[in-house]
């Protein structure tokens, strides 16, 4: 069966740059996003892992860990760290796991049917694992992403998901269209219209089932 939304994060102990992970473990009691490359020493998966690596202020405001997966070793994650941190001129301090078996692109179901993964792969071979997953402290998936090896990830757009998810965890809220933090917010129907008002304050109603608000502080 696939992975879902809601789903328990299947765990998994790995060798990484860091050493030995429990995925659970790992996780501990805030955030993770869990995204996967084709292969070390590739273009778009240096640019995307230098992104990552420019933006570790940013998942530490956040109280979320990033953890790379690849089909590559260990030795081969170190090697290639140097050219992340080369193009991106900051190093890329998050583990980078070996998936060298292929038990977490198994377990997080990034492969297709078809796929043929000889010995001396290429990066067409594993080219449909780049994937995305946020993963809850209840270590649960909140969000999966997949990308075709051509295209390049918008790490401003997981961030931005990943700030409606912890927005969304705590209140009793929605995320619309296109919205990035401090734009309104839509209010859960599980709130009558007094509840709302008193919780949010002014509502701007557009239809009784789509009733805008200020997002919280």
């Amino acid at each position: 069966m696939s992975l879902r939304i809601n789903d328990i994060a299947p765990n998994f102990t790995v060798d990484s740059t860091a050493g030995s992970i429990t995925l659970h473990d790992w996780i501990g009691d805030g955030y993770a996003i869990l995204f996967s490359h084709p292969k070390d020493f590739t273009p778009v998966c240096t640019t995307e892992f230098g992104a990552v690596a420019q933006l570790a202020p940013e998942f530490a405001k956040r109280k979320t860990k990033v953890m790379g997966v690849s089909v590559d070793s260990v030795e081969e994650h170190h090697k290639w760290k140097k050219d992340i941190a080369s193009f991106a001129g900051v190093p890329a301090d998050f583990p980078i796991i070996d998936d060298t078996s292929l038990t977490v692109a198994k377990l997080f179901d990034m492969l297709p049917a078809e796929a043929y993964l000889p010995d001396g792969r290429t990066a067409k071979d594993s080219a449909t694992v780049r994937t995305v997953f946020i993963i809850g402290p209840d270590k649960k998936v909140r969000l999966m992403m997949t990308y075709p090896m051509s295209v390049g990830r918008n790490f401003a757009e997981i961030i931005r998901a990943l700030d409606a998810i912890q927005l969304t965890d705590t209140e009793a809220l929605a995320t619309p269209a296109n919205w990035t933090p401090g734009k309104d917010v839509v209010v859960s129907g599980s709130l009558d219209n007094a509840q709302a008002e008193a919780r949010y304050g002014k509502l701007e109603i557009k239809f009784p089932y789509l009733r805008l608000a200020k997002a919280p502080e």
